[in-house]
């Protein structure tokens, strides 16, 4: 049977829809961390209440992450994927008006759209890509971290504009998720009777992964439903996938939201300290498209899961030793944090053996670890207001990296789930 390829008129349309969907997926966050400052002081929030509200999307990250599958299965992939981006529209729209507690219920909207949109990116790489998971996946990564950077370099400028500028910095990234949400319009037409990854896996999803189950011999879908397949909650290697998952997006969102404060602590300007922000994305990129180009050549993922915790572990170290050289640290924590998310999304891919585990694993991961991952903001605000200063933070963050190692040497090793 001729395997799919991105060659086709449906799938090269469907990528397209996927990098631009991917675009989505930090921008409207990133660009809070820009102006958490001129947040903070605007609204008279503590740090360790601004802390707070850079977790909230984190929050919901955990708690919507399980639900995508089955909503999914029930309205299907496609359809599923478009009215999270829809959403994600209305919540950027809603946390920018100036009406009490729509900041805090938009920021939560978002963060549930982009919970669903996070958990089943990984599953249709899988189901229409099963050959290219690591490329592919790359390939939204990336664009999904340009976009952020974007968001991160002009966030300071746009907020200067005007009073409460930082509205209008945080809400015109609406007008790319809905030109995300026309894209991706077409692949409603494409949806599929059983339209989630659920009961059904092509012979491409048993053949793309090494051990995978049989096809029948009377036709090209295998009914996973009559298989035993172990769920991800019992498996090691899910656990290890998990944790690393959480402590690697732990680590990028207490960056994001508080290294202009960090930097601004030591004497840098608002304006140089958005630039660093903008140099860490842009670095990220670069994490990206390497971690990307290596993934395949390598026998496993060893190498990189620990790789990744040492560049971020040394960046974190020299912003507490030398922060003279602050943009050298800055530079090595986005190699860093740009290697590690796209290591981790992968996983979700490398460590399944057809679409329906890759969604299940994709769901308890991003659900246990983004729960994970929302303590980092709120904790290392609360310990910079106890202590008064950013040493002991970094210093948890750098022990924090050490367990990160570990488990990404751990979820690096060549296993699947059965």
């Amino acid at each position: 049977m001729m395997l799919r390829t991105a060659a086709s008129p449906r799938l090269g349309l469907m990528l397209a829809g996927l990098l631009l969907v991917g675009a989505n997926l930090r921008a409207s966050i990133t660009a809070v961390g820009a102006v958490l400052v001129d947040i903070k002081a605007d609204l008279g929030l503590t740090a360790a209440a601004a802390g707070v509200l850079a977790s909230v999307p984190l929050i919901a990250f955990g708690l919507c992450s399980p639900i995508a599958p089955p909503v999914a299965a029930r309205l299907g992939l496609e359809r599923t994927l478009w009215l999270s981006v829809v959403a994600l529209a209305a919540g950027i729209v809603l946390r920018s008006v100036p009406i009490v507690g729509a900041l805090w219920v938009g920021t939560a909207l978002l963060g549930a759209a982009i919970a669903f949109i996070n958990v089943l990116l990984p599953s249709v790489v899988k189901r229409d890509f099963p050959h290219r998971v690591g490329s592919i996946t790359g390939a939204y990564t990336v664009a999904q971290t340009i976009m952020a950077a974007v968001a991160s370099v002009v966030a300071v400028p746009i907020a200067g504009q005007a009073q409460d500028g930082w509205r209008l910095a945080i809400g015109i990234w609406a007008g790319l998720a809905l030109i995300a949400a026309g894209t991706f319009l077409p692949q409603l037409r494409n949806r599929v009777a059983s339209a989630h990854p659920s009961l059904t896996a092509t012979r491409e999803d048993a053949a793309a992964t090494p051990g995978a189950a049989p096809e029948t011999s009377t036709g090209s879908r295998v009914a996973l439903a009559t298989m035993p397949l172990q769920s991800p909650w019992r498996s090691a290697i899910a656990w290890q996938v998990t944790v690393f998952m959480g402590l690697q997006s732990l680590l990028f969102y207490v960056i994001i939201n508080w290294l202009p404060a960090i930097e601004q602590g030591f004497g840098v300007s608002p304006t140089e300290a958005g630039f660093h922000l903008f140099i860490f994305q842009i670095a990220g990129t670069v994490g990206n498209i390497v971690t990307a180009a290596l993934m395949h050549r390598l026998r496993d993922q060893r190498l990189l899961g620990l790789g990744c915790s040492v560049f971020d572990f040394v960046a974190v170290a020299g912003i507490v030793l030398a922060p003279q050289f602050l943009i050298i640290w800055v530079a090595m924590a986005g190699l860093g944090a740009g290697s590690s998310i796209l290591l981790a999304l992968s996983m979700f891919g490398l460590r399944t053996r057809n679409h329906v585990q890759t969604a299940a694993l994709s769901g308890m991961a991003q659900s246990l670890g983004y729960l994970l991952a929302a303590t980092g903001p709120v904790v290392i605000g609360a310990l910079h207001d106890s202590t008064g200063g950013w040493v002991v933070p970094l210093q948890v963050l750098c022990g924090l990296l050490v367990v990160q190692g570990v488990f990404g040497v751990l979820a690096g090793r060549a296993r699947t789930l059965e």
